[in-house]
């Protein structure tokens, strides 16, 4: 049979182990790496959470304040 008509689970058994070991940490990697990319959403629970501050602050120093808040 030739390389193409095989399964990837053929292919990989033909694989030495050393490699195995590499072919699956990569998959590995690929699925945790699709897995984080899905599960990331935009939140936006903080809209409005510094209402209270508008008279006080321009929206730059606001900006900047929240920066000193946060720790940055």
């Amino acid at each position: 049979m030739n390389e193409q008509n095989k399964s990837l689970t053929e292919l990989v058994q033909e694989l030495p182990p050393d490699v195995m070991v590499e072919v699956r940490d990569f998959i590995e990697f690929l699925l945790s790496k699709r897995q984080s990319a899905v599960e990331y959403t935009l939140r936006q629970n903080w809209a409005g959470a510094l209402r209270e501050h508008r008279e006080q602050y321009t929206s730059l120093e606001l900006q900047k304040q929240a920066l000193t808040w946060r720790g940055d």
